[in-house]
């Protein structure tokens, strides 16, 4: 029997599987397209995720296909400086197109023993107290004891499930491809910053190297009836001169799609051994940049805690603090791309706030929150009352022997204990016990869990020992 089935091998699907391998879970991804795509629906990962990649070992790998920008206009296209003093050691965004982290997270899944099998389309699914049945377009039958629909905007998992999707549907469509032009970069120039004085919708911009394609991405003339079929290089043509009053002489598309501003939140992330995550969980406006960082983030915080329910040492109730974590920051995420689609508007009343906004963004304690907002900085879990750190990330701090990122990067729990007094005794097969001192950290010792949130803060041993419990199960011996 297979241990986790996951559904879906885009970003999320991909994360959540190798997370899983870290703890020897045996994993299968089932991807129904045959080949990866080329769609490039993402430009870059925020804070947050970049993070991630450091507390795993893969920031370097990513860092080299890639290139860091301190730019500001991440909230509603409000151009402002990029804020100083954000609480990260990785104070940047990082480009890199989806298709290629979508390669390198393959890469590294493949590498730590995942399963991919491209291909294979999910049609069924029946679950018992035992184990759940997924039924392949094929006709093949895979028991698994655990699966997660990592399957996007249009989960086939959710469907099956009947768990419902509630908020607003698409009102406004967006279409975006790759093509070639023939018109001369300076009139493209001219046009873009010209139209996106009142149009943020509208972008024409070199992709890659020197090698002639252009990313376009124009609003629509309405809602398509059928969203699954992909535009036309003349739609493109028409909307371009409608919105530019030039078509660029686009030709020669790449691929072409389009996308909508519809914003649902799954009502629930969990039944029974079923799970949601990523856009299957949740979709919005891609204002902002968060979709794909948000799905990477979801499989970060699942993926330890399904590994212990799989190993049998997971305390009661584990698994179902993923919902409980994670529902709320997504609801989070589609407030502010709702805030920022109204701010976008050119109607006279969101334009009057919009400016408002903006004068209030000059401020830097404003401005710090609003993109310590949509790079997930500032995301806190409910763990109770305590320090201020308890359900904060912790920022990669230097230690005296080292950085503390690099002692995550086998995803266990770590207590940091600057007394030197503390134990992890009967928790070590799950946690680790580093003790070393940082400049940087005014507290005697912390607890963090493997997805890098402060579990505890103190020096109390048995204050310590409850919270092990609590996150880490029975301890043995």
């Amino acid at each position: 029997m297979i241990d986790v089935i996951v559904v879906g091998g885009g970003p999320t699907g991909l994360m959540l599987a190798a997370e899983l391998r870290l703890h020897d879970v045996r994993v299968v991804v089932l991807e129904r397209d045959a080949e990866p795509t080329s769609v490039v629906r993402s430009l870059g990962m925020h804070v947050r995720s970049i993070e991630v990649l450091d507390q795993r070992g893969l920031l370097e790998l990513f860092l080299a296909h890639g290139r860091q920008f301190r730019i500001g206009g991440y909230f509603a296209g409000i151009s402002k400086a990029w804020p100083e003093r954000m609480d990260t050691a990785h104070g940047y965004v990082l480009g890199i197109p989806q298709p290629v982290t979508e390669q390198l997270l393959t890469a590294h899944a493949i590498d730590v023993g995942v399963e991919i099998r491209r291909g294979s389309e999910l049609v069924g699914l029946r679950q018992d107290e035992e184990a759940v049945t997924a039924e392949l377009a094929d006709g093949t039958h895979l028991r698994t004891r655990y699966l997660v629909g990592c399957d996007g905007g249009r989960s086939t998992v959710r469907k099956l499930l009947g768990v419902g999707f509630p908020g607003e549907p698409t009102r406004n469509e967006t279409l975006l491809g790759v093509m070639e032009l023939t018109a001369p970069q300076d009139e493209v120039v001219e046009v873009m910053t010209r139209v996106r004085r009142t149009q943020l919708r509208f972008g024409v911009g070199p992709v890659g190297d020197g090698d002639g394609l252009y990313r376009v991405v124009v609003p629509a003339a309405g809602v398509a009836e059928d969203r699954a079929v992909a535009p036309t290089i003349e739609d493109f043509r028409q909307q371009l001169r409608a919105t530019a009053g030039t078509d660029f002489g686009v030709h020669s598309p790449r691929w072409l799609s389009r996308f909508g501003d519809a914003t649902r939140l799954a009502e629930r992330y969990r039944v029974g051994r079923l799970l949601l995550a990523g856009d299957a969980a949740h979709v919005h406006p891609p204002l902002g940049g968060q979709g794909l960082n948000l799905g990477i983030q979801d499989a970060f915080n699942l993926g330890w805690k399904l590994a212990a329910q799989v190993a049998g040492w997971a305390p009661e109730g584990l698994l179902d603090t993923y919902q409980a974590e994670r529902r709320p920051v997504a609801a989070d995420v589609l407030d502010n791309t709702r805030a920022q689609t109204e701010l976008m508007s050119l109607e006279a009343g969101p334009q009057a706030v919009r400016k408002l906004v903006a004068e209030l963004m000059d401020f830097e304690e404003v401005n710090r929150y609003l993109i310590e907002k949509i790079t997930a900085v500032s995301v806190r879990y409910d763990l109770g009352a305590g320090h201020d750190l308890r359900g904060r990330r912790l920022r990669d701090v230097e230690l005296k022997r080292g950085r503390l990122y690099g002692l995550m990067h086998r995803g266990r729990g770590l207590l940091l204990d600057q007394t030197g007094g503390l134990s992890v005794a009967g928790w070590t097969d799950r946690v680790d016990r580093v003790v070393d001192v940082s400049e940087e950290l005014d507290v005697p010792a912390l607890l963090l869990r493997p997805d890098g949130h402060v579990a505890w803060v103190g020096d109390d041993q048995q204050e310590l020992r409850a919270e092990l419990s609590r996150w880490f199960g029975t301890a043995l011996g």
